[in-house]
C-alpha cells in the first residue's frame, strides 16, 4: 500500500507503507496521511517498531529441556 508523506523539505510524494517507519526514523518525513488525516511527526502519537526489543518478558518456554542420548 502506498502511503502520501510530506517531506521535512515541503515536498510531497507517496512510499510503501513498510517503509514509513524506517523513513520516519531517519528524520525525513515531517508528515503522514492516515484515513483520519494528516499526523505529524513528533507532535501527534505513531506506532514505533522496538528494533532489538523483546516484547516477552516472562519465561522462554520454547527451549527444549531434553537432552540427547545418542
Amino acid at each position: 500500500m502506498l502511503v502520501q508523506v510530506n517531506w521535512t523539505n515541503n515536498s510531497y510524494d507517496y512510499v510503501h507503507d513498510f517503509m514509513l517507519d524506517s523513513l520516519i526514523e531517519a528524520g525525513v518525513v515531517a508528515r503522514f496521511l492516515r484515513s483520519s488525516g494528516w499526523v505529524t511527526v513528533g507532535v501527534d502519537p505513531i506506532r514505533t517498531r522496538k528494533v532489538g526489543a523483546n516484547p516477552y518478558n516472562g519465561t522462554e518456554r520454547r527451549a527444549s529441556n531434553f537432552s540427547s542420548t545418542e
